[in-house]
This record gives C-alpha cells, structure tokens and sequence, in this order.
C-alpha cells in the first residue's frame, strides 16, 4: 500500500509540473545559501548549470545570501515552451520582485551577463550593482560591424540543428569546442554534461536569439555601478569593446591576464580579486 502510494504522489508531481510548464509557468531553479543582508544573484551564461559559479559562491556565502540560478530547459531543469531572452529576463526579474529581495548585487557571465545588463537597464531600481563576466551588449557585432537586428528572426535552423543531434554527438561537439572557451580543461566534461542534460530545442532557441540581441542602446538606461570582466583577447581590440559600452556611464571596464571566456575558472586569482574590491 505504501508502494502504490508512493508511485501515485509521484505521478501528481510529474502531472503537477506537466501542467505548469504546459501553461508558461517559469521552472526557474534557484539555490539559496549564506545568510546576509546584502544579496548577490548568479545567472550562468549558455548551456551552463549554476553549479558553474560553486567557487565563487563559497566565498561570499558566509556573509551574504547568495542565489544561484539555472535556466528552464538548463542541465535538467524541465524547459518551457519559450525560450528567448527577453522571457529570461521576464522571468528573472519576476523572481526579485515577487520574493521582495532588495536591491540586489546581479552577476553574470556570457549570456548571463547580457541579462545582467538588461535587467539593469529595463529595471533602473532592481539591482545595486552588477558584475558582467565576459559579455558584450552586442556580441555579433564584433565580427560584423554593421550587425542589426532582425524582426523577424527565423530560428528553425538553429533548433532543427540542436535536435538533430543524439547526446553522443552533442556531447562529442562539446568537447571538440570547449577548448576555446575554457583553458582548465578539466573543467571541460562537467561543462559539456551540463549541455547534454539540457532540452536541445531550448539550446537551439536561446542561442539564435542570442545572437540576434543587441543592447548598446538600451545600456543608457543603467544607473548602478557596473563591473565589466572580459577575457584578455579582448584586450587586442579594446577601441571596438570601448565603443560597444560607450553608453554605460561609469562603467569599469578590466581585462583578464590569462584564460579564455571562463574567467572564473581560468584566472580565478584575478577574477576573485576584482569581484571582492568590487563588492566591498
């Protein structure tokens, strides 16, 4: 009896969570730690767990309340039909609103960083700082100049990519490319599991509508303080990076001195220096 019981609550929870993802429920997962008065806020960026930020976290967590959030369809987390950035940002910023957390210190990195400036901007009162780890309010435009966006963008091609692929394949795809993003390579299994545990359609969606954003304009709107991370082959063509957040006032803009795009992972010394005597 207690079997059959099991089972049954089981399936009204499976049933349950069918339900709020068939009706556009968000299935943001957040992992709460520390206890503080000041909140710091994790959004991992493309394909990423929140897991992503675990070092960062224990630093922080003993003297303030950290949330660490994964995105729907993300490393497990059940996907909603919708997924582009600005539902994310919706999303997100529902979550600050509806659980009262005052002004909030926002961290991203990637795309993540990109909702971190969009959050800001779209929400001037939302956050009291925000940290962007290697992130651009354009990243298309840095290989093609003239880059506008499309009204109209038709993501079936990229979706259709991304489904077409068994979990071998993606995960052998991974691999093959996480070497020009992470210079640990020991990181570089736990990312790509992170990516073959994620709804593919989800992946394909958010990462034509990805490069399809542009918030150079929209950065005009942000009035807290600002900490620009990037990695240091940016470093080469800092007029294109200068102009591309010329828009944000007061904005700080440093550079890596080692790694690729996980700068956290990659020079995490530097990385966890600037992120302290920014937060402090």
């Amino acid at each position: 009896m207690k079997k059959i019981n099991t089972v049954l609550i089981t399936l009204l929870l499976v049933t349950l969570q069918y339900h709020l993802v068939a009706q556009g429920i968000p299935t943001l997962k957040s992992t709460i730690s520390g206890k503080g008065n000041q909140t710091i806020i994790f959004i991992p960026g493309f394909a990423c767990s929140g897991d992503v930020w675990k070092e960062t976290v224990a630093g922080y967590e003993k003297s303030n309340t950290c949330i660490v959030l994964t995105m729907p369809g993300i490393a497990g987390v059940p996907p909603l039909q919708t997924a582009t950035i600005s539902y994310w940002e919706k999303i997100i910023a529902d979550y600050i609103i509806d659980h009262k957390i005052d002004h909030p210190i926002i961290v991203g990195h990637s795309m993540g960083g990109v909702l971190a400036l969009l959050l800001a901007a779209d929400h001037p009162d939302l956050a009291s700082k925000i940290v962007v780890v290697d992130a651009l309010p354009c990243l298309s435009a840095v290989s093609n100049p003239t880059f506008k966006t499309k009204e109209n963008n038709d993501c079936s091609s990229t979706i259709a990519m991304m489904t077409g692929l068994n979990d071998d394949q993606f995960y052998n795809m991974q691999v093959g490319m996480l070497p020009r993003l992470v210079g640990d390579t020991a990181r570089i299994k736990t990312i790509a599991h992170w990516g073959v545990t994620s709804d593919r359609r989800t992946l394909g969606e958010i990462y034509c509508d990805f490069q399809n954003t542009d918030v150079r304009e929209k950065i005009t709107g942000i009035h807290c303080p600002a900490l620009i991370m990037l990695e240091p082959s940016f470093a080469n063509i800092k007029p294109a990076i200068e102009e591309q957040y010329k828009n944000l006032k007061g904005v700080q803009l440093v550079y890596a001195t080692k790694g690729l795009h996980f700068i956290m992972y990659d020079d995490m010394e530097w990385y966890n220096q600037q992120l302290a005597a920014f937060i402090k």
